[in-house]
């Protein structure tokens, strides 16, 4: 079959989300260092050519999955507090979405999870990663008078800490039943932690 041929493109398409859930599977379970290719592509199905055309290596099949996701959250975060209403509803509003990205995918959820401190020195501040987006937001809420006056930088790391930290437990069988069910309860300690005086 050619390399060129619409069917040998089209296997080539079908493998690559088969590539990403086993390499998923195999990096939250053993981690990004203990799986090798050959253990992703034989749980995929594949060859490991087939894993190689499609990227260089695990570390850049694993750096992609973490920023896919990462660059989702960013958006989804600055939608979700963007939009008209409350402070609390804003940020029930985007509490409800990280919850729910995270119960639609657990797998990606929790391998983007576990490897914020692996990949993140890969990302490097810019306006539209997710801490940085919920920064600015939270700067915007100070100066409208939204939210008491403190420091941006802090309020965002203990408000994102509420929701990660759970998720963490989550990951290790210690908080039942989906995520989104916890909305309300994080949304009230984030609003305390806001509103502190």
């Amino acid at each position: 079959m050619p390399a060129n041929s619409p069917e040998r493109k089209e296997r080539s398409r079908n493998a690559k989300p088969r590539i990403e859930r086993a390499a998923l599977q195999l990096f939250v379970d053993e981690g990004v260092d203990a799986a090798t290719t050959r253990q992703i592509a034989n749980q995929a199905g594949v060859s490991e050519g087939a894993l190689y055309r499609h990227y260089k290596g695990k570390d850049e099949l694993a750096l992609a999955l973490f920023m896919e996701t990462h660059n989702r959250l960013g958006e989804m975060l600055s939608e979700a507090l963007s939009q008209p209403g409350t402070v609390e509803e804003r940020i029930h509003r985007a509490v409800l979405a990280y919850c729910t990205l995270a119960d639609k995918d657990w797998l990606l959820f929790s391998f983007h999870l576990v490897s914020l401190n692996r990949f993140l020195p890969h990302d490097t501040r810019r306006e539209n990663d997710p801490v940085t987006r919920f920064e600015r937001i939270l700067e915007a809420m100070i100066a409208a008078g939204e939210i008491p006056e403190a420091d941006p930088a802090l309020l965002t790391a203990m408000t994102l800490g509420i929701v990660m930290q759970a998720a963490q437990n989550k990951i290790y069988n210690r908080l039942p039943g989906p995520f989104s069910a916890h909305a309300p309860a994080f949304t009230r300690a984030i609003l305390a932690v806001l509103y502190q005086k």
